[in-house]
């Protein structure tokens, strides 16, 4: 099928799934960066001592989040901060702080992927709407 200059294929919408998979390669990308070998230990004890497998990491962010805290102690927050930093060179956010200057906002891990996953809907949302409009 041709497309004529006045038919223009519509976005694809980014949906959970494509956040899923975003966050799936940042947390692969963390954990390799301790190398390949710890990177399939703590998939291994995601699995096995907390029921979560590594499919199931997206829908389960609460739990992913303990599960590390469990792992890793207070190092975890480290790795998530690690996974954050990973997952913002893909979907390139940018948020404004609505706030004092001097109080520093405590942004937890499961703050920051809602509003990782807001920032892709909204953006498929404003896509969507201005194909539509031309």
């Amino acid at each position: 099928m041709e497309i004529s200059a006045e038919m223009k294929p519509l976005p694809k919408p980014k949906t959970h799934h494509e956040f899923a998979g975003i966050l799936l390669d940042s947390i692969d990308e963390a954990f390799a960066s301790l190398g390949e070998n710890v990177k399939i230990s703590i998939y291994f004890h995601l699995e096995t001592k907390f029921r979560l497998p590594k499919k199931e990491i997206p829908n389960r962010i609460e739990d992913f989040s303990e599960a590390l805290e469990k792992i890793f102690g207070r190092a975890s927050k480290q790795l998530e901060i690690l996974i954050m930093i990973h997952l913002n060179k893909k979907v390139k956010i940018n948020y404004k702080w609505i706030g004092p200057k001097w109080l520093i906002p405590e942004l937890t891990f499961e703050e920051y992927m809602k509003i990782v996953k807001r920032s892709i809907e909204d953006s498929d949302k404003n896509k969507m709407q201005r194909h539509n409009s031309k």
